[in-house]
């Protein structure tokens, strides 16, 4: 996306302001608050909360020097230069609309918006304002990935052929935590097709193109699901089996399946198939923005896969004690970021981005209720 705003001058520190730091922990918490402390150029100098007691306790919890109530005052501040939004999905467009029009920076959890119409106008908007935006994929920022992504361009398997996903959803299987239950509601956004199916899935085209054609199945195995808290059963309204199949513009054949449940068996393996070689990529869990992942190749004459380990300079020392963390792959997008305002470079993925992503997976709901 186009911007008129400045960069960010070499040396500097940018004024980050949170909005969904909460004292009782979740995702800012867990990944973007450690992430920020361990990299220079940032400042954590605001957190905003639904209501301004509960960002009291959040800021008495941090040690923030700033806490407000709502969204738009702590956009509005003069302390802030880049606003990041991590709050459910459903209440995204609220509360990043509050960045442009208060003319700031904005990075926002994926997925930016409840639908293609939200995220098309959050990027519009922004696009009008003139702000810089970025979006949390944070899969392709995830060491392991940009890595990936050079090796196939350097013809380490030759031509590629084919590629299989297999991954788990891990909160779309029998049982759900009270605070997740808006998962199961389609209206939300926050589905297995576009949150675990859609980190990786755009992983998967960031490394080797995007999508010519598709096929799709999205559908529900379990009508209902435990609340973990209190045993209650409740109706599961999303699709909890995710399946495409296609061909992307290169020719390679794709098949993919995400089931909802963490499984006892097989929870990520990403294998890419080429006239020279393969590679495989696999994890504990079907999260790959967050990891622990390995990567396994071979080539030529090489019978048996082996261990390809990462090289020092995708990662980030700062970031070393943080490989196993949810903050491993967010702190990577942060100096991403950090690179893209200082320098003007386009590293990280927009809200532009998002709106395209958005539309691979309008096709592939479109492409499921075909049958």
């Amino acid at each position: 996306m186009s911007s008129t705003s400045s960069p960010i001058a070499s040396g500097s520190s940018s004024g980050v302001g949170i909005i969904g730091l909460s004292a009782s922990g979740g995702w800012a918490a867990a990944s973007h608050l450690p992430a920020l402390r361990a990299l220079d150029g940032f400042d954590i100098r605001a957190l905003s909360t639904s209501n301004p007691d509960s960002a009291r306790r959040a800021d008495e919890q941090y040690g923030v020097p700033l806490a407000f109530g709502s969204a738009k005052e702590l956009a509005e501040s003069p302390d802030v230069d880049l606003v990041v939004v991590s709050v459910k999905a459903p209440d995204h467009y609220a509360n990043v609309m509050a960045a442009p029009n208060a003319g700031k920076t904005v990075l926002s959890e994926w997925p930016l918006g409840k639908n293609a119409a939200e995220t098309r106008e959050l990027a519009e908007t922004a696009e009008a304002k003139g702000v810089r935006t970025f979006v949390g994929l944070q899969a392709r920022t995830a060491p392991h990935v940009p890595y990936l992504r050079d090796l196939i361009a350097d013809s380490y398997v030759g031509d590629v052929l084919s590629t299989t996903l297999v991954g788990s959803g891990r909160a779309y299987g029998d049982t759900v935590d009270q605070s997740n239950i808006y998962l199961l509601d389609p209206a939300n956004g926050a589905t297995l097709l576009t949150i675990p199916f859609g980190h990786t899935v755009d992983a998967l085209t960031m490394v080797l193109g995007e999508f010519a054609d598709l096929d799709a199945r999205a559908v529900t195995r379990r009508t209902t699901v435990r609340v973990a808290q209190t045993g209650k059963e409740v109706a599961m309204r999303t699709a909890d089996q995710i399946a495409v199949q296609g061909v992307l513009e290169s020719g390679a054949v794709v098949f993919a399946h995400y089931s909802g449940r963490l499984g006892r068996g097989t929870n990520f393996l990403w294998e890419i198939n080429g006239t020279e070689g393969d590679i495989r990529i696999a994890g504990p869990n079907g999260h790959l923005q967050v990891g622990p992942i390995t990567l396994h190749g071979a080539r030529g004459a090489s019978s048996e896969l082996a261990e390809l380990p990462l090289p020092a300079a995708y990662e980030l020392p700062a970031l070393a004690d943080a490989r196993t963390s949810p903050a491993y792959s967010v702190g990577h997008a942060y100096a991403g970021i950090r690179e893209d305002l200082s320098q003007g470079t386009h590293r990280i993925a927009d809200f532009t981005h998002a709106h395209h992503r958005q539309q691979l997976f309008d096709r592939i709901e479109t492409a499921a209720k075909r049958d």
